[in-house]
């Protein structure tokens, strides 16, 4: 992970998970993420597709140092990808501090309403909670550099094609 030009951090991070080399996917999408260019992936589950994303994202992260709006927001098509995709950016971010938020439907507003306002780096939400807190004006946008739409197809396939493109 090194020879990918990650930070010590998070390639000390890796070590003590267990990860030893990229997978394909890593190897193929880290170098360009790391450059901010635009990448479309597609990869058998079970590959590594959350961290080719979120190391890139963390990396970003220790660059530009604490904010009030997020660096990112990662757009989901359930629940409980949502609830995954955040505990995995936490576990590789974990001794960088990474302030990642879980925005979901079926569960109360007040926790969400009070980790945005205090600030958060990573919102990983799905369409419809992420357009909610939009259009209340809870989700600020305007410093976001970052956009992930993880599982694009079965997002459109669930009908979140009017939510995304509003977002």
């Amino acid at each position: 992970f090194a020879d990918l030009t990650l930070a010590p951090e998070l390639c000390h991070v890796l070590s003590g998970l267990g990860y030893e080399e990229p997978t394909p996917i890593q190897l193929a999408a880290i170098p360009p993420l790391l450059e901010g260019r635009d990448l479309v992936g597609q990869a058998a589950t079970g590959t590594g597709k959350t961290a080719a994303f979120a190391l890139p994202v963390l990396q970003r992260i220790l660059l530009e140092g604490e904010r009030a709006e997020p660096l990112a927001l990662v757009l989901v098509p359930t629940r409980e990808l949502a609830v995954q995709v955040c505990e995995a950016i936490r576990s590789y971010g974990r001794d960088m501090g990474a302030r990642v938020l879980p925005v979901y439907g079926g569960e109360p507003i007040g926790r969400q309403l009070g980790a945005l306002k205090r600030g958060v780096d990573v919102v990983v939400a799905t369409p419809g909670r992420a357009l909610d807190h939009i259009n209340r004006g809870t989700l600020k946008l305007s410093g976001l550099e970052i956009l992930v739409l993880d599982e694009a197809d079965e997002m459109l396939d669930m009908g979140f094609a009017e939510e995304i493109e509003a977002i």
